[in-house]
């Protein structure tokens, strides 16, 4: 069985599907199985284990007589099997679906593991039962496993410790020591690590929320470098996975765009609507040649107008508008159906969500505009005097730096629904920060407005200060209303001590340059 099956997995798909549907027909087939079937019981171990693998791998149906007496006696023998019949045996079971017999098994087996933990050091072995133990194992089982996997940390090779790093996918179990190790030796090899094997190390990294600057540059850089040899759709899902983590491959992004712009023919509606979101989340132009990035873009998506659905014209619309370019064609139609009623149902699941972007849309059509000019006066009103918990140093330092509370604003509402923090209004020299209410009636020109929006880290892409989307458009939007925009990061503001808030807080009101200059912001790991 085992050698029908080595030379049947080397087959392509057609041909393995012919294959096996003549051999399951030959009449030899069937006493070979006969044979198996009346010898399970006297047959070695490994015979055992590797019979029930091929017997598996080759489409046997688990619910014959054969599959599930092989089962049965894999029972009888679990406590005669050496840890690497363990293995086979475990990755066997993982393929296989939930039964009777299987569970119980799964179940033997996970009470061996336990008693024998100690006395396996093959790495391969353990990386095996790592995969095979599954989520649903015990979180003590799991914990055994890590403390194994570290004793022979030293002895782990590339191809182990991808594997080791799905092991954990397979538990769903966080080990930051054996990440940071696997991450590592990925790095060091990442030239021979093949496609399918790096986007399942993205996907792995955010299952398991493990967050490693370091493993996601080697892996941007590495795609861009040999970017001549992806073609655009294998780009296209490295970009969705670095989105899911919220890392920015700016250079690949880049990259990506040039060959976008050289070949645009590839593209549809799945692709340019993936496009969008990519990089309005990113908050990424490219460089060089952004109109004519958004013109190929723009004129993809008038082609399917009369067939897209109305969230996805919705999304790109509102992508589109992230980014700073309004897509007329698409945009008209978006506004009919609204005034129509058609866009957004009142018993749409997503109604909340829906209706902020469509809000978004509709201020970047007004605020964007090429003929829109920044208001003499701008309407603003104290959205309430109560200052959140997590903003009570910044209220106590600006007090005591400014000398009274009338000096600043709190909880300031602009129009289209933007919110400040605190706001600042100072002479057009920016030397001296005069009181709200005397410059009320100052026209914006003779008067120079700070808005301060404290942000938590998760609003930028990670690891940098680089803005995402939604916080990027907000800024635009506060400039194109008249404010200078100072970013303050809420986790950073609570942790300093109330001088170093003072100066911090000094420094970037009379600073000529106030925008957010810190070059990263590291992430937790």
């Amino acid at each position: 069985l085992t050698t029908i099956w080595k030379i049947v997995k080397n087959l392509s798909e057609d041909q393995r599907h012919y294959e096996k549907q003549l051999m399951f027909e030959h009449p030899a087939f069937a006493k070979l199985c006969q044979h198996l079937l009346r010898d399970a019981r006297r047959m070695t171990r490994a015979d055992l284990v590797f019979s029930l693998r091929a017997a598996v791998n080759l489409g046997i149906s688990q619910k014959t007589l054969l599959v599930q007496t092989l089962l049965r006696v894999c029972q009888e023998k679990l406590n005669q099997l050496d840890n690497r019949c363990l293995s086979v045996l475990a990755t066997t079971l993982s393929e296989m679906d939930e039964d009777k017999n299987v569970n119980a098994l799964q179940a033997g087996l996970q009470l061996l593991v336990v008693q024998r933990i100690r006395s396996i050091r093959d790495i391969f072995i353990l990386q095996n039962l790592m995969k095979c133990m599954g989520k649903d194992a015990p979180a003590f089982l799991k914990k055994k496993l890590e403390m194994a996997v570290l004793k022979e940390i030293d002895r782990l090779t590339f191809p182990n410790a991808l594997h080791v790093f799905l092991g954990l996918v397979a538990m769903n179990y966080r080990s930051i020591p054996i990440l940071n190790v696997c991450s590592i030796k990925i790095q060091e090899n990442i030239h021979d690590v093949p496609f399918r094997h790096l986007v399942v190390i993205l996907q792995a990294c955010h299952t398991l929320q493990y967050l490693n600057v370091k493993l996601f540059s080697a892996i941007a850089d590495y795609i861009n470098s040999a970017a001549s040899l992806w073609d655009k759709r294998q780009m296209i899902r490295f970009l969705s996975a670095f989105e899911t983590l919220t890392f920015h491959p700016g250079e690949l992004m880049d990259t990506f765009a040039e060959k976008l712009i050289g070949d645009p023919e590839f593209l549809n509606l799945k692709t340019v609507l993936t496009v969008l979101r990519v990089y309005s989340r990113f908050n990424h132009v490219p460089r060089g040649q952004k109109d004519l990035f958004f013109q190929i873009l723009e004129s993809c998506l008038n082609k399917y107008l009369p067939q897209i659905s109305n969230t996805d014209l919705l999304r790109a619309v509102y992508s589109l508008c992230i980014l700073g370019h309004l897509p007329h064609c698409a945009l008209d139609e978006l506004l009919q159906k609204d005034s129509r009623g058609e866009l957004i149902l009142s018993d749409d699941l997503h109604k909340e969500y829906k209706e902020m972007m469509l809000h978004c849309v509709k201020a970047c059509v007004e605020l964007d505009s090429p003929s829109f000019a920044k208001p003499a006066f701008v309407l603003t009103e104290n959205f309430s005097s109560l200052v959140p918990l997590n903003l009570r140093k910044a209220q106590e330092a600006l007090t005591e730096l400014l000398g009274d509370e009338s000096m600043f604003r709190q909880n300031v509402q602009l129009p289209y629904k933007y919110h400040i923090d605190f706001e600042i209004r100072m002479d057009s020299n920016r030397k001296k920060v005069l009181p709200v209410a005397a410059t009320d009636d100052y026209p914006d020109s003779s008067v120079h407005r700070l808005a301060f929006v404290f942000v938590p880290v998760s609003a930028f892409c990670l690891g940098t200060t680089h803005p995402q989307g939604k916080l990027a458009v907000k800024m635009r939007h506060l400039n194109k209303l008249g404010y200078d925009v100072i970013l303050v990061l809420k986790k950073k503001s609570q942790e300093m001590t109330n001088e170093a808030a003072i100066e911090f807080l000094k420094g970037k009101i009379f600073s000529e340059n106030s925008s957010f200059s810190e070059a990263t912001v590291q992430d937790n790991n």
